[in-house]
């Protein structure tokens, strides 16, 4: 810690960060080497909700800045939301270790230093991992995500939201990915070419192209993600009774060889986070706040239509009280539409090896306000645990840019045992819940019982000329009566009486109640 007086510089970019209300510390700020703890650089609270960014090489402390933001979050009585990929944030349930790293970084600081763990819970994509397992139904998850997933372009992308609509409107039930499967094999069989005309045409090429994808993520062990319970995604929002915010841990580590599933299966979360949360304007303090790691790779070979459908969630979800952290690598990571709507950011070391680092570099400094730092050079001579900040003031204009050393967590820098982590999954409240996978009746089932009668469509004339027969000479009343029971006893009828569906249907109005209504996904409304 500097006992010289403060520069005026750094008394300059202090006042900038001289908050009335209540804010996160995330440390001091730092002039040729040396930290000034009594220039603070904090985040206001109220400023969370407008998105940020953390950004930096690897190994410059980027995790542990998500942690230390969270775990302030958390004492604030906000919910966090942590996608954990390398397996090494789970440590923000227990208190830290002290040591005489910690206590001279706290001097340095200006950081009272206490051995602090946070409530969380655990959770993984489809039980593949120790955490409660996550799942989204296939209808839920939508065509847009789901052709993320799978690779397709945007023909492919179309024929698939084609068969959506196709299963929405006979109430074929997409819940788990053989569901889908038998959907689009019956779509292009003889039986059902009939009926792929009334949607505008599947080719055989495209239906391959999704089958084969749909067999390749099934055969990777994907298809525990999709089905039934499925996650509801109010669970991240919960506080405890002490009044802190619950830390939702991701555990990705089980599935890091596939980095596009769970990178779009996070953006389904915030898909139905905005559909099911009412507008709040800008709040005094965030709902949630989520923290999308590795983002670089919900952005790689994303379609037109899906960074558009992302822009307008990162654009809206605000407005619903959510705040979004992405931690990436460089801002080029993300598209410029995304990344001007991030106005808080903390950007860790870059390395300046190549003509491509050089070209990141500079288009980094490009990204951040004016100042009297040289950027180019104290970005590429940062230490670890320090960092380039600049947030939204109380007021909504960007503070001034500030070196920062930054605090160390009060959590558990590093994953907690294994142990540990099963006993805390084993006693959530959550477990009965979400553990054990349900298969009910849905489009597989629906369409293989129909596959199994294929006398009764033939037989149908027959028994209506009978029930004419019994009713009078011209079947009158009573036969079209007959005939509109024995309708609604069909596909259409097990539609129409089936609850999710009219449901859905209620929730769509404005499209005659033919569709299941659609967000910017493609994702349907939850089931209430």
């Amino acid at each position: 810690m500097s006992s010289a007086p403060t520069p005026q510089a750094v008394r300059e970019i202090a006042d900038g960060y001289a908050f009335t209300g209540p804010a996160l510390d995330l440390g001091a700020v730092l002039l040729d080497g040396t930290a000034y703890p009594d220039a603070q650089v904090r985040i206001p609270l109220g400023a969370l909700n407008r998105h940020g960014l953390v950004a930096g090489a690897t190994g410059t402390g980027k995790t542990k800045t998500l942690q230390l933001i969270a775990e302030q979050l958390s004492g604030q009585g906000v919910p966090v939301f942590l996608a954990d990929v390398k397996g090494d944030v789970s440590g923000v349930a227990a208190p830290g270790a002290p040591s005489e790293r910690t206590s001279a970084r706290a001097a340095e600081v200006g950081q009272q230093w206490t051995a602090r763990g946070c409530p969380a819970e655990f959770y993984s994509l489809g039980g593949q991992g120790a955490g409660i397992p996550i799942r989204a139904t296939v209808t839920s998850f939508g065509p847009l995500l789901l052709a993320k997933v799978l690779d397709l372009n945007e023909t492919q992308e179309s024929s698939l939201s084609l068969v959506f609509h196709y299963a929405d409107s006979k109430g074929l039930e997409l819940y788990d990915l053989k569901d889908l499967t038998a959907v689009i094999s019956f779509l292009t069989s003889p039986e059902g070419k009939a009926e792929l005309k009334t949607i505008g045409g599947l080719s055989a090429a495209t239906a391959g192209v999704i089958l084969r994808g749909l067999t390749v993520l099934e055969n990777e062990g994907a298809g525990a993600f999709f089905g039934e319970p499925e996650f509801d995604t109010a669970e991240l929002l919960r506080t405890t009774p002490e009044g802190e915010g619950v830390v939702s841990v991701l555990e990705l580590p089980a599935v890091q060889d596939r980095p596009r599933l769970f990178s779009t299966f996070l953006m389904w979360l915030l898909a139905d986070l905005y559909q099911e949360l009412p507008e709040v304007g800008d709040p005094d303090k965030p709902k949630l706040v989520f923290f999308f790691d590795e983002a670089h790779l919900l952005f790689k070979g994303a379609s037109k239509a899906f960074l558009e459908a992302i822009t307008q969630t990162v654009r809206l979800i605000r407005s619903k009280g959510v705040g979004i952290f992405f931690v990436t690598q460089t801002p080029r990571d993300v598209p410029a539409e995304v990344l001007a709507q991030l106005g808080n950011r903390v950007q860790h070391a870059l390395r300046a090896f190549t003509p491509d680092d050089a070209k990141a570099l500079k288009a980094t400094v490009s990204t951040f306000p004016r100042s009297s730092y040289d950027l180019g050079a104290v970005l590429t001579s940062l230490g670890t645990g320090e960092a380039v900040v600049t947030v939204l003031s109380e007021k909504g204009a960007p503070t001034p840019v500030a070196a920062t050393r930054l605090r160390a967590p009060q959590s558990l820098m590093g994953p907690v045992e294994e142990a540990a982590l099963l006993a805390a999954v084993a006693g959530s409240p959550l477990v009965a819940r979400y553990r054990d996978a349900i298969d009910r009746e849905s489009a597989y089932e629906k369409l293989a019982a129909r596959a199994a009668r294929p006398e009764a469509a033939p037989t149908e004339p027959e028994a209506r000329t009978d029930r004419g027969g019994a009713g009078g000479s011209s079947g009158g009343a009573s036969g079209g009566a007959s005939r509109e029971k024995e309708a609604a006893g069909g596909l259409l009828g097990s539609l129409l009486s089936n609850p999710t569906v009219k449901s859905f249907a209620r929730s769509a109005g404005r499209q005659l109640g033919q569709e299941i209504s659609r967000s910017l996904f493609g994702t349907s409304k939850r089931r209430r």
